[in-house]
């Protein structure tokens, strides 16, 4: 988000007085200024923005200067002055959707996350174009600023548009995870490994997901087998008798889950150890 614009607009200068000093130094620095622009040396152009701006005398300039004097704020790290200047260039309705882009982009440096927001959906607003974007960048920062109803809607946005969609399905996925929706999470985890096959962060992440659950069914299963040696070793029943068997099927069963889920665990990620340990264990127990 923190990309500097290459076209800046051109000022023309309306000269409405006879002060003839205070209009030439105005008019001198306001056109150094748009060759600094130019430079890319946006520090000094600032400065001569505001040293233009502040002597400015009965002189007129547009209004549509003020997104170039946000835009040189910006870009010298200037935030407040950024924002200050390109509300005035959307109150004078010039380079309206690009001003709310910048003051989203400024309002994000500052880590205001509602601002940010808010001036992203301003800019989706304004913009006659494409706006994919916009809507990716919106939410990022509703993610960071924990507004995650709109987080998930963005992303869903950007996924459905193809920008950045792989990493959009991944932090739709976080951002349930992150209000507690665990079945939100899985979901989507499916969807983005389905969707997307060969994204490492969603695999790892599902593949972690179902190495949880097999380690549960897993540990259902042991706490069972465990439970019948124990009526065993105390005598209240033999390895012989119909009861025990049924205790060792309902075991094999959940054995049989957790390897089906652990073989998917597997298949994502094969550098998770745990999944393949987890998935021996099983294997090794089914022979009981």
């Amino acid at each position: 988000m923190g990309l500097k614009m290459k076209r800046f607009l051109s000022i023309g200068i309306l000269i409405l007085t006879a002060v003839v000093v205070n209009a030439q130094d105005a008019a001198d620095k306001i056109n150094q200024a748009n060759e600094a622009m130019q430079a890319k040396d946006y520090a000094k152009a600032f400065e001569l923005y505001e040293g233009a701006m502040n002597n400015l005398g009965d002189v007129q300039v547009p209004d549509a200067i003020n997104y170039n004097i946000g835009l040189a704020a910006y870009n010298s790290d200037n935030f407040e002055k950024a924002i200050e200047y390109l509300d005035k260039a959307i109150a004078a309705e010039a380079n309206v959707a690009k001003s709310h882009d910048y003051k989203a982009r400024s309002y994000n440096k500052l880590k205001d996350y509602p601002n940010t927001v808010a001036s992203y959906e301003a800019a989706i607003a304004a913009s006659d174009g494409d706006s994919k974007t916009l809507k990716y960048n919106a939410g990022i920062a509703a993610y960071r600023g924990e507004i995650f109803d709109k987080a998930i809607s963005y992303f869903s946005q950007s996924v459905e548009l193809g920008y950045k969609a792989e990493t959009a399905q991944y932090y739709k996925a976080v951002v349930c995870n992150k209000q507690g929706d665990k079945a939100g999470y899985k979901q989507a985890l499916v969807e983005g490994a389905e969707k997307f096959p060969t994204d490492n962060k969603i695999g790892a992440a599902l593949a972690k997901l179902y190495v949880s659950e097999g380690n549960g069914l897993y540990k259902k299963g042991v706490a069972v087998l465990n439970a019948a040696n124990e009526k065993v070793n105390g005598g209240a029943m033999k390895t012989t008798d119909a009861e025990y068997t049924a205790e060792v099927e309902k075991v094999k069963v959940e054995f049989q889950a957790a390897s089906e889920v652990l073989e998917k665990a597997v298949q994502l990620d094969a550098s998770n150890e745990n999944a393949s340990k987890l998935l021996d264990a099983c294997k090794q127990s089914l022979t009981i």
